[in-house]
């Protein structure tokens, strides 16, 4: 499946906050079981920070997609 780029518009992004701007998760309490759970991969490893800062061009895994951060230009 290919990734699927999701765009930020600022230059870093929380993983909780990501999730939920790209749609998969509705809230913020479900971004984090998923992290707590080790459901969520960011550029190959697990990752449980909720906070993780992202820029553009991490790829975050998660419910079997591919999510690419992309900055909004």
């Amino acid at each position: 499946m290919p990734d699927r780029a999701v765009a930020t518009s600022t230059d870093t992004i929380k993983l909780d906050a990501f999730l939920k701007w790209a749609g998969v998760v509705g809230t913020g309490g479900a971004a984090k079981g998923c992290i707590q759970r080790g459901e969520v991969r960011v550029n190959g490893a697990v990752e449980r920070r909720r906070g993780r800062l992202l820029c553009p061009g991490d790829r975050v895994q998660v419910l079997g997609e591919t999510l690419r951060v992309v900055l909004r230009s």
